[in-house]
């Protein structure tokens, strides 16, 4: 099935990263940003929530492949796709406000590549979502032992270029609508989790069949690792990666606005709430 992004949780650090705040906009405060990977008590958390994130959301979606294998079907397609939506979403606005929300390090490499998120800070993101997507699967894979261990990860149904294609076009989707929601003013920031949710919900219904619709390299990567199975790996490694990287260049090409900048922030209720928090 699949999983996805990352999402409104695509929030925070999606507009303004801010390690171990002090007085906003103050000079201590305004040095830390700068500085880029601070190891304060803030940012620590934003690892601690990145890990439980991703550990809930691979538990939630994953459990529900494992299930659907081992019970006959009895959670069916459109089942596991409502999971990996509902999951998302949830979890964004769980821990959103905290770390941004991105479980999947296609959405925080996409984010650097377009300066919206410090680069110093991707590598404890990514090991923090590997590790949540490990632990998870591991949890799953000694809860269902024996009979009902069944390979929770994704791998191609057809030839490893279709399931490359489909996962560039489904993450660069998702990571368009992240883009949209998350880091633009003028879209309302309230519902971005569940745009987000809703977005892999209906990539994960048509592309689970034919590719898994992983969307997250992570999500991928950690039911690998634990079971051991790395058939098409490369795939959900790179795809998921170059497609949510083109989809947040596309979208910063198209969301030009001639609109001056205190006009448009007065729109973004959800995002300045983040800011001041």
């Amino acid at each position: 099935m699949a999983e996805a992004a990352g999402s409104n949780g695509y929030h925070e650090v999606v507009v303004n990263v801010k390690d171990g705040e002090n007085t906003p906009g103050s000079a201590a405060c305004k040095a830390k940003q700068d500085s880029g990977l601070q190891f304060s008590v803030p940012f620590v958390q934003k690892i601690i929530a990145e890990i439980l994130g991703t550990y809930f959301l691979i538990f939630a979606g994953c459990g529900a492949v494992v299930v659907n294998l081992g019970k006959e079907k009895v959670v069916t397609l459109p089942g596991i796709s409502i999971v990996w939506g509902l999951a998302v979403m949830v979890l964004v606005y769980s821990v959103g406000h905290i770390s941004g929300g991105h479980f999947n390090p296609a959405v925080t490499i996409a984010f650097a590549t377009c300066k919206r998120f410090p680069l110093k800070q991707v590598p404890a993101y990514v090991a923090a979502q590997v590790l949540g997507s490990t632990l998870a699967a591991g949890t799953l894979r000694l809860l269902f032992n024996g009979n009902q261990d069944h390979f929770a990860g994704t791998a191609p149904t057809g030839s490893e270029m279709q399931s490359f294609v489909i996962e560039f076009i489904i993450t660069f989707y998702l990571m368009f609508v992240i883009s949209g929601v998350a880091t633009d003013n003028r879209a309302i920031g309230e519902l971005a989790g569940l745009a987000v949710g809703s977005t892999v919900l209906l990539n994960v219904m048509f592309a689970g069949p034919i590719s898994g619709a992983s969307m997250n390299p992570a999500r991928s990567l950690g039911p690998a690792i634990v079971s051991s199975q790395y058939r098409g790996l490369w795939i959900y490694l790179t795809s998921p990666i170059l497609g949510a990287t083109a989809g947040a260049w596309m979208y910063n090409m198209v969301r030009y606005t001639d609109k001056p900048l205190r006009e448009i922030t007065k729109t973004a209720s959800f995002l300045k709430n983040m800011n001041s928090t």
